[in-house]
């Protein structure tokens, strides 16, 4: 669901790698974990809806992976930027990274199933590619990545359905989700094109974005409540709900928004952040399933033949083209 901790991690040492082991579990526990945790977060949103304002769960949510990134980042003492330079910048990615994503999949799931949430993430790789083409000027438009963005184009068409307006899901609220997929996109770009000269290495890296990401959240919580009326400390759903929603929530920012990374920067020194990048195709799969056993939500056939030709157009995005093999002799 996040590659920046991928970017950072690949400089990272890679004492495990030579083995595929980071301590007594194999990279692939770590990875199918990775995607587990990501994937279930779609599932906890929706419970934490239960009783919880979205803008509530989004602040909460950065708030605890923040607490959590920061007393492993002491643990394992990774040194934090130090010049307000680099801080500033890291604020503005992360706005596209922590802030507006995780309220715009929060508010979506208002609207429509955690499994729709869950496939409308699946867009992340290609509005990557869409926004690097935009805004890097080194990166150039090639066959592979327009055929990859089309293909993206049209499967969120088809999960959308927007044929069937009476019928089918509703077009705000994939809308919305998408629009956090594709804020995730631009965060990445923004990444490599104002953090490229800056080493924030390791653990240091997500920890910086989620500690300037509160303060945003905050701020739009608190605008929030002033503007509908209502506390921003106060349930919003039955009382005896609360508990779960809560948990949930807590769950959702300690395991996966803080642990998460952590095992994603485990996986990329084991094997390169491009074999750990692929579990990105996972988290569909996985949310749409716990929406369907946990929650009993319905996905049809057009938002399943969709979610696979977003996926598959994310991995012709991922896909390195080969390389001519030099002529011997």
């Amino acid at each position: 669901m996040n590659r920046t901790l991928t970017d950072a991690a690949a400089s990272a040492p890679t004492s495990g790698r030579s083995d595929g082991r980071m301590g007594r579990l194999p990279w692939q526990v770590l990875w199918i974990g990775l995607a587990v945790i990501w994937g279930s977060s779609f599932l906890l949103m929706k419970l934490g809806l239960e009783a919880l304002h979205p803008m509530q769960i989004a602040t909460l949510r950065i708030g605890i992976a923040a607490v959590t990134l920061l007393l492993l980042s002491a643990a394992m003492r990774t040194r934090l930027p130090r010049d307000a330079g680099t801080w500033g910048l890291l604020a503005i990615c992360s706005f596209f990274l922590t802030a507006l994503p995780f309220t715009a999949f929060v508010v979506a799931e208002t609207r429509i199933s955690s499994g729709l949430t869950g496939l409308a993430n699946a867009f992340t790789p290609v509005a990557t590619v869409l926004f690097a083409l935009l805004l890097l000027p080194s990166d150039r438009l090639t066959p592979r990545k327009l055929v990859s963005v089309l293909l993206g184009f049209v499967g969120v068409v088809l999960i959308a359905q927007p044929w069937t307006s009476g019928t089918g899901p509703d077009l705000l609220g994939i809308a919305i989700a998408v629009l956090g997929a594709a804020s995730y996109g631009v965060g990445w770009t923004l990444n490599r094109r104002l953090l490229g000269r800056r080493e924030v290495p390791g653990l240091a890296h997500p920890t910086a974005l989620m500690v300037t990401g509160l303060p945003m959240a905050l701020v739009a919580l608190l605008a929030w409540a002033a503007l509908e009326g209502w506390s921003p400390v106060a349930a919003h759903g039955p009382a005896d709900a609360l508990p779960l929603a809560f948990a949930a929530v807590a769950v959702l920012g300690f395991v996966g928004t803080g642990v998460a990374y952590v095992l994603q920067f485990e996986v990329v020194r084991a094997v390169g952040p491009t074999v750990a990048a692929t579990v990105t195709y996972l988290i569909p799969v996985v949310a749409v399933t716990l929406g369907v056993v946990v929650l009993g939500e319905a996905v049809g056939p057009w938002q399943l033949a969709g979610a696979a030709i977003v996926i598959g157009a994310g991995g012709l995005v991922q896909a390195k083209p080969r390389r001519r093999r030099a002529a011997s002799g």
